[in-house]
């Protein structure tokens, strides 16, 4: 019964452009019919992230994580971290990760995957509630980029 549209040129809507910051004129297209996921607004994939990054960190893989009981401020890590230079892959990190505010942190969105870089991802341990709970949960995901997110340095020296 659930339908969620796309809709860039829907008359007199906040985010109703003419054509978007590549010149590509607006339309509309589904996200969910019936109740289904079925498009992300480009089918890229990692390779193309990168490709189009002029510097910044891959992350991979899911690594230690802290949340606040209201799930607004946050810092995550990784398994593996990367430098990106000029679109490509330099050399590997260490003792990466991530901070910020949920909101401002979604916000920072500006590239995400599609279909074909889809991966499913979880946890055996959620860590919510009060009292403690304690579940598996699975997480899919395409690769994203998110732009001035703050980064640190976790090493000890």
């Amino acid at each position: 019964m659930m339908n969620v549209l796309a809709d860039r040129t829907q008359r007199g809507a906040l985010a109703t452009v003419g054509w978007d910051d590549e010149g590509v004129p607006a339309d509309s297209w589904p996200i969910v019919k019936d109740g289904f996921f079925v498009d992300y607004q480009e089918d890229y994939l990692l390779d193309d992230l990168i490709a189009a990054t002029d510097r910044g960190i891959l992350i991979k893989g899911r690594g230690s994580y802290s949340i606040d009981q209201q799930r607004f401020n946050f810092q995550f890590g990784g398994q593996v971290f990367y430098e990106v230079r000029d679109g490509a892959v330099t050399e590997m990190l260490k003792d990466v990760a991530y901070q910020g505010r949920t909101p401002e942190f979604w916000n920072s969105l500006d590239m995400l995957g599609g279909a074909r870089s889809y991966e499913l991802g979880g946890t055996f341990y959620d860590g919510k509630g009060q009292p403690s709970q304690s579940n598996a949960v699975s997480h899919g995901c395409p690769p994203a980029r998110f732009r001035g997110v703050s980064v640190i340095n976790t090493g000890r020296s």
